[in-house]
């Protein structure tokens, strides 16, 4: 247990439970001491009263009677139980009658109210005690017309044993108070403690290159779970982004191989030319040509790496989803015409949504694009349609066409990078177009669903239209 303590109070909970015991201690301590402190003031003037209505009846008597009557009362009033103490001296302070058999020196030398509670001893308490003065008391001295001395006095016992239990019942309380905080810092700081060292094991061994660990969660749902939760989810998050990466290399390094052969073959041949100028110049055309497509393979990759790690420098503000279909119909009409597709466009109404107008262009071109690079020639009648139909909360964003479509066991490997089919090799791409569309959807909020095969295919961009629309 020793040991553990030091650890303990290195957590906040535990500061926090030591602050606020040490709070209530004090002001349990505080509001103790002067309630204590007030009831003995009322009690000692609720004495102090009696003793002025002792000495008023008692001067009754003396006046009635003189000096035998109010002895003769004293005798009375003090076999009483819980007697006042009753004390008649001469005036050099010898003991003539009373309930008193011993008083401290002084008390007897003034008039009036006692400056202190003072000390006495009563009758019949030498033997136990060995002659201590253990009572104290307050009184009121008085000197009669002989000069006799009369004392009048309370004991002060119920005001100190009440001041007594209060003080023991405070010192019970403080001291369960404080067995109940050591055992919750022992059981409760021991349980955190164990879970943080198995999140800090958990945590070593992912940084050790472990990246499928991941931290522990229980049942409880307090905030170490939910910072668990959301590690978790951001461990996630890194783990896919570097398994994109890896397969990113893969995938360049497999896929970008062959164009790059392509380009140093063509300039090899060039220079070993001797057919003149003519076949240079067409060998460097198509050299352009494929250093522009890399380029745009790059500016693709780029594009898509920085979508899926949630930045972008671009901005986003309210547009028309209509307006951008019409443009991208408007741009592939000649080259669908060209191919024999029939492209046209169904958006009646301007659905307006928060988002980035370029981005959004670029991945309904690639979409739009290659609808039509796959169903010309598939079809008898070769037709793409991009429509735009608002349905609750979300704008869905439709193209499709009638070529080949897509298997059902392939339709989850088409958006991931550099992904071409088997039936596409022949096509001209990067296998990019679906993944920057993902890619894009992801940044708005939305999701990109593909369905459909052998009798067309069908790709929805579904975005979030919000307030907006």
């Amino acid at each position: 247990m020793m040991p553990a303590m030091p650890a303990i109070m290195k957590t906040t909970a535990a500061r926090l439970s030591a602050l606020y015991l040490l709070l209530f201690t004090v002001c349990a301590v505080v509001l103790v001491f002067y309630v204590t402190s007030l009831s003995v003031r009322m009690l000692t003037a609720q004495t102090r009263e009696a003793i002025v209505e002792e000495v008023n009846g008692l001067s009754r008597a003396y006046r009635r009677g003189g000096l035998p009557t109010l002895i003769r009362v004293m005798d009375l009033r003090s076999r009483q139980p819980s007697a006042n103490l009753y004390l008649i001296t001469n005036p050099n302070g010898l003991i003539l009658s009373g309930n008193v058999e011993a008083i401290e020196p002084g008390v007897l030398d003034s008039v009036g109210w006692t400056s202190r509670p003072f000390a006495y001893r009563r009758y019949g308490e030498a033997q136990e005690d060995g002659g201590k003065l253990r009572h104290t008391a307050v009184a009121q001295v008085i000197r009669l017309p002989n000069d006799m001395i009369l004392l009048v006095g309370r004991d002060l016992g119920e005001p100190e044993k009440f001041r007594l239990v209060v003080r023991r019942a405070l010192m019970a309380a403080l001291g369960m108070m404080g067995l109940g905080a050591i055992l919750i810092w022992y059981f409760i700081g021991r349980t955190a403690l164990k879970r943080i060292d198995s999140v800090s094991e958990a945590s070593a061994q992912i940084m050790g290159g472990d990246l499928t660990r991941r931290l522990p969660v229980s049942s409880a749902g307090d905030e170490f779970d939910r910072l668990s939760e959301n590690l978790n989810a951001m461990l996630d998050r890194i783990a896919a982004l570097n398994e994109g990466l890896k397969q990113v290399s893969d995938n360049i390094a497999h896929d970008l191989k062959t164009p790059l052969t392509r380009l140093r073959n063509r300039a090899e041949a060039a220079l070993n030319s001797t057919g003149g100028d003519a076949p240079c110049r067409e060998a460097l055309e198509q050299t352009i040509a494929e250093s522009d497509q890399l380029i745009r393979t790059f500016n693709a990759i780029l594009m898509i790496s920085r979508l899926e790690a949630g930045y972008s420098a671009e901005t986003t503000t309210s547009v028309d989803l209509a307006a951008i279909v019409a443009d991208v119909v408007d741009l592939y009409e000649p080259a669908a015409e060209e191919m024999g597709v029939t492209l046209g466009a169904d958006a009646p109404q301007p659905v307006h949504i928060d988002g980035n107008r370029e981005l959004i262009g670029q991945a309904l071109s690639n979409i739009v694009d290659n609808a039509i690079k796959y169903s010309a020639g598939a079809a008898k009648e070769p037709a793409v349609s991009v429509s735009l139909v608002r349905e609750g909360n979300f704008a869905h964003l439709t193209v499709r066409d009638n070529g080949p479509g897509i298997p059902d066991a392939d339709r989850e490997r088409v958006t991931e990078r550099f992904v071409r089919l088997e039936a596409s090799r022949t096509q001209p791409g990067s296998g990019l177009g679906l993944s920057l569309a993902k890619a894009v959807m992801t940044f708005h909020g939305g999701r990109l669903e593909i369905f459909g095969s052998g009798q067309g295919l069908s790709v929805a961009m579904v975005f979030p239209t919000g307030k907006n629309g």
